[in-house]
């Protein structure tokens, strides 16, 4: 891929879904996505699911596969777990919500893990949420506090770990939690909030084909047999889906597999004129010391060559990487920022040392990463 695969902000990306499933519920507004009108809605958010990843291994997930597909959807810039969540909980895109990369400056010359939201300080990390209060980082109503003030039970079913997690508070409060443990009490407790009476939104969420592609790369057989539990696991709630109900299955991002990995910990070019260095290994915001940003706008474009689309925060910005900037985000954006490509990861073995490990990696601006499906069961299937 020779250019970046800018994302479809408005028309085609996950700030559209919970619109769009509002508006099957009966609520006014914008509904980019056409879904039919029913009672009860569930989106269910697989993590990792691409949909090249899963074109390539549909026989592996069959259910999945013979879907109706309403995507693909492009994530957003940074394809990473915290920017789409933000962005399919708000309905806004990275610029607007203001959760920008993995890790990024807020204002005040640090970086907040928008992941863990922890900061790291003398090598340990320290919690966040009362510092950068999450309400206050992602100041937008969810879509899902829009429901509950529209009337609509909603549910949220998800780890129980992630409860009151930073990343929740900012980009999808507003639902009745309900922490699970695995794939079994995931499924029942969805259909349960998919089948009581009246009104209801349901957003689910699964994490471990994710993560068996950053540890053993994506379709490598553990990756592929996971993918066939997910595939078990919509097939089951599906199947239990009341008649005027809607499963909607999407992923926040695909995956590549590392075969490059140039280390900013280890390359003085790199460092030069740098003061911090945020984001993730396929997706870095590079803030630069005062006067530096052209030198390192140069000094980056001649090492990383042709393994990284290197651009200042203008172009970016006005590229649409972001989409429209809120007031509160410009300054959150690198003076720098630089989106891998082909199988190149930009690490950091010391600052980063199991981030810098993984085998399959995300956050930039190729199909591979960008695209997810958009799968429907139940009145439109």
């Amino acid at each position: 891929m020779t250019t970046p695969l800018l994302p479809r902000y408005g028309t085609g990306s996950l700030a559209e879904v919970l619109p769009s499933v509002l508006a099957a519920l009966g609520e006014p507004g914008p509904a980019p996505i056409a879904l039919p009108s029913v009672r009860a809605a569930c989106v269910l958010l697989v993590d990792g699911l691409g949909a090249e990843l899963l074109r390539t291994h549909a026989v592996d997930a069959p259910f999945l596969a013979a879907m109706a597909d309403a995507g693909p959807l492009t994530v957003g810039f940074p394809s990473t777990t915290p920017i789409s969540l933000a962005t399919l909980g708000t309905g806004l895109p990275p610029g607007g919500h203001g959760i920008v990369g993995l890790s990024f400056d807020p204002g005040d010359h640090a970086l907040l893990d928008a992941l863990r939201w922890t900061r790291d300080r003398d090598g340990r990390h320290h919690d966040q949420r009362e510092t950068h209060v999450p309400e206050v980082v992602q100041p937008h109503d969810t879509a899902l506090q829009r429901a509950a003030a529209a009337g609509i039970a909603v549910t949220m079913v998800a780890p129980r770990f992630q409860r009151e997690s930073g990343l929740t508070r900012a980009a999808l409060r507003g639902g009745d939690f309900h922490g699970v443990f695995a794939l079994g009490d995931l499924a029942a407790e969805t259909v349960a909030g998919l089948s009581a009476p009246g009104r209801r939104l349901c957003y689910a969420y699964h994490s471990d084909l994710d993560t068996l592609g950053h540890v053993h790369g994506p379709g490598t057989l553990p990756w592929r047999l996971q993918l066939r539990q997910i595939d078990l696991l919509v097939s089951t709630i599906a199947a239990a889906l009341p008649p005027d109900a809607l499963l909607v299955v999407t992923g926040d991002h695909g995956m590549v597999t590392v075969d490059r990995a140039p280390d900013f910990d280890a390359d003085e070019r790199l460092q030069a004129g740098v003061a911090l260095l945020g984001g993730d290994a396929r997706a870095r915001h590079v803030y630069t010391v005062d006067g530096a940003a052209d030198d390192v706008l140069a000094t980056w474009r001649t090492v990383l060559g042709d393994d990284a689309w290197v651009v200042p925060r203008d172009e970016a910005v006005a590229a649409n990487w972001f989409g429209p900037l809120g007031p509160h985000v410009a300054g959150r954006i690198g003076d720098v920022v630089a989106a891998m490509r082909g199988g190149t990861a930009l690490v950091r073995t010391r600052a980063e040392p199991k981030l810098a490990a993984l085998i399959g990696q995300h956050g930039s601006l190729t199909s591979a990463e960008q695209l997810v499906p958009l799968l429907v069961a139940g009145p439109a299937g």
